[in-house]
């Protein structure tokens, strides 16, 4: 070995930073100054996917990126084809979130920083959150907040979603059908995400807390296939990017 590869040898190299990058609602203008920097200057980008689509995520920064970024696509090994109470759920995604995670924390570990692109907020209910469980304390990772998909929603309908001290619920309508219509009786303004195939459910939930005339379906919120729909009028959703919203009523001047 010679001086020179000695030297280089006793050169620490330092630890890369993961960065959850918060995209927003689905518009590139509706990105923050902080995460369009960090898209367009990364070297390394990382995105989840259904097999065999392109992805929302990816989807939203087209066109942005540098022309030797180096792509790491995570494609979800199960979506809706197990049920969630089903062990083999929970085992195979977190079989999946592993692979990720080492994958990441590799290139972390040889100076290299990746931006990980999250629909909306990486901190509300994405799926950063489960490699941010894994990563934190091994490597650096650096959160940037973006505007919520729900945030999107209430802008898309024109209305403020409350007033003064109204309260605000969001639930998931993977929910028992009971729970559903318990909570939206026991609030001012809701939110509802994850409908998809639960819309039937959703409906007969929302009309037994006598609020169907309220609710409204909105779907692709600030992108370009942008849909508002009366619940009461709506025969269908699409399956992705599709929130219910009742708008509260609250004090107000």
């Amino acid at each position: 070995m010679n001086a020179e590869t000695r030297i280089e040898a006793n050169v620490a190299v330092k630890t890369g930073t993961i960065y959850g990058v918060g995209l927003g609602p689905g518009a590139q203008d509706l990105m923050s100054v902080r995460a369009d920097r960090l898209v367009r200057g990364a070297r390394h980008l990382a995105y989840f996917r259904k097999a065999g689509r392109p992805g929302q995520a990816r989807r939203i920064v087209e066109g942005m990126l540098h022309a030797d970024v180096a792509e790491f696509a995570m494609e979800y090994p199960v979506t809706t084809e197990i049920s969630l109470a089903d062990p083999r759920y929970n085992a195979c995604l977190s079989e999946f979130y592993a692979a990720c995670t080492e994958h990441l924390g590799t290139l972390a570990r040889r100076g290299e920083d990746v931006v990980v692109l999250c629909e909306g907020d990486p901190f509300f209910y994405g799926s950063f959150m489960h490699l941010h469980a894994r990563l934190s304390g091994v490597v650096p990772v650096e959160i940037v907040p973006g505007i919520t998909g729900m945030s999107g929603a209430w802008t898309a309908s024109g209305a403020p979603i409350t007033w003064g001290d109204d309260v605000l619920t969001v639930l998931m309508a993977t929910l028992p059908e009971a729970d559903l219509a318990r909570r939206i009786a026991d609030t001012d303004a809701l939110v509802v995400m994850k409908i998809g195939r639960n819309l039937a459910k959703l409906r007969r939930a929302v009309a037994a807390a006598g609020r169907e005339h309220e609710a409204w379906l909105v779907e692709h919120a600030a992108m370009a296939e942008q849909r508002i729909t009366p619940l009461v009028e709506a025969e269908a959703v699409t399956p992705y990017f599709s929130i219910l919203l009742i708008h509260g009523k609250g004090r107000r001047p």
